[in-house]
């Protein structure tokens, strides 16, 4: 999947309010920051995806960063982060009826993460 098939459910989702043609660059930013700040995906339950950050004093603020600016535009997730002893967890939360966009998201991240050999 390309961050321009524009039958990715991150592409045409009418609850986000980024403008569709900034739509693949974000895109691009979650696949980097799938590859180069998780270490492991997590689905607890269809409605959340638990990513588990690298040792890199980068990968929170990064993730940080970037929760804040989709939560900005897709205020239907709800991005949350904790400290544990696997190291930090940054859980994604949506609504039912979103599930089909967390979906989507988990694909994305379990294909950078397997990518970059963790």
């Amino acid at each position: 999947m390309t961050t321009n098939d524009h039958s990715d459910p991150m592409m045409n989702l009418s609850a986000c309010t980024l403008p569709t043609v900034e739509r693949p660059t974000r895109l691009a930013e979650f696949d980097q920051f799938f590859a180069e700040s998780v270490r492991a995906t997590h689905r607890p339950d269809p409605a959340r995806l638990e990513l588990t950050l690298t040792a890199d004093a980068d990968a929170e603020p990064v993730g940080r960063d970037l929760a804040a600016r989709e939560s900005a535009c897709c205020s239907f997730f709800t991005f949350t982060f904790q400290s544990t002893l696997a190291g930090t967890v940054m859980r994604i939360e949506a609504p039912t009826a979103y599930v089909e966009v967390l979906d989507a998201l988990a694909a994305r991240a379990q294909t950078a993460v397997a990518g970059a050999g963790r």
